[in-house]
């Protein structure tokens, strides 16, 4: 019996070996496939701002700052989120996510309606305020479930492109060379002091990977499938780790980005 669970156990930890290292094979080969971008970074010239100055040309389609703004005004997402639980169980989630743009990430407002096969509700950002919507009721998400919605924003690639709008502090790093891909390694400091370590492609100058640390744990997202959405740059695919192990997968099927998007789906009772 005890053979037969290790062998068990041990073709378990076979197959999680051999995912990771093939989502570190695909992040390799997108860095390496896609035309290199550029961009004059002299060792003289060289610092966090300027690679993330850079970074934004390339998001916005070489529109700049105020171009990818204009764009993105409001953002209507639509795609698939899977989770995965502590006990390695997995959840599948419908999702639809809007965002109506604002200044800072003070004045955003975003909403995430998700559909579970036994459950849909939506989780809503307003302001810096977060609270949950079921059936028209509101109702307060668990700590935890409120810190990983606000971390998708603070510790997202947005954070990086509106750094300055948010106040935020850049500092470039010693460079890092990972899978055969070399990267700018920046950090981003914001205003409330929580740090994001971004690893921007030397070569296309997109952020392919980032990490950041929440109560102990050390979270590491992966950008993978870039494709360009009405000019700007999007990554379809995302996958997020805690502490080295897989807990999140999400899929964008759709997005798109300056349609109406209503105030009232943002509006509800205080919680």
């Amino acid at each position: 019996m005890f053979l037969r669970t290790l062998i068990a156990a041990s073709f378990v930890f076979a197959v999680l070996v051999t995912a990771a290292r093939a989502q570190d094979e695909e992040l390799k080969t997108e860095a390496q496939n896609e035309p290199e971008v550029k961009v004059d970074l002299t060792k003289e010239q060289t610092d966090g701002i300027q690679v993330a100055e850079s970074a934004i040309v390339v998001y916005s389609g070489l529109r700049g700052r105020t171009g990818l703004g204009q764009i993105r005004k409001t953002t209507v997402e639509v795609g698939t989120t899977t989770y995965t639980e502590k006990n390695g169980s997995k959840r599948n989630a419908e999702y639809v996510q809007r965002i109506i743009r604002g200044e800072s990430f003070e004045d955003e407002k975003i909403r995430l309606d998700q559909k579970f096969p036994n459950a849909d509700y939506a989780l809503i950002y307003d302001g810096g305020k977060i609270f949950g919507v079921i059936s028209n009721t509101v109702f307060s998400p668990r700590e935890d479930a409120e810190d990983d919605f606000r971390n998708r924003l603070v510790h997202g690639v947005e954070a990086l492109l509106r750094y300055r709008e948010n106040g935020s502090n850049i500092v470039l790093k010693e460079s890092d060379k990972i899978m055969g891909v070399d990267y700018y390694v920046i950090l981003l400091t914001d205003k409330q002091g929580r740090e994001t370590t971004f690893y921007v492609s030397k070569k296309t100058l997109r952020v392919m990977m980032l990490r950041y640390e929440h109560d102990g744990v050390r979270y590491e997202r992966k950008f993978y499938d870039h494709n360009y959405a009405q000019g700007t740059l999007v990554p379809y695919r995302t996958v997020l780790k805690a502490d080295g192990k897989q807990i999140e997968e999400s899929t964008i099927a759709t997005v798109t980005f300056g349609q109406s998007v209503e105030e009232s789906l943002f509006t509800f009772s205080a919680a």
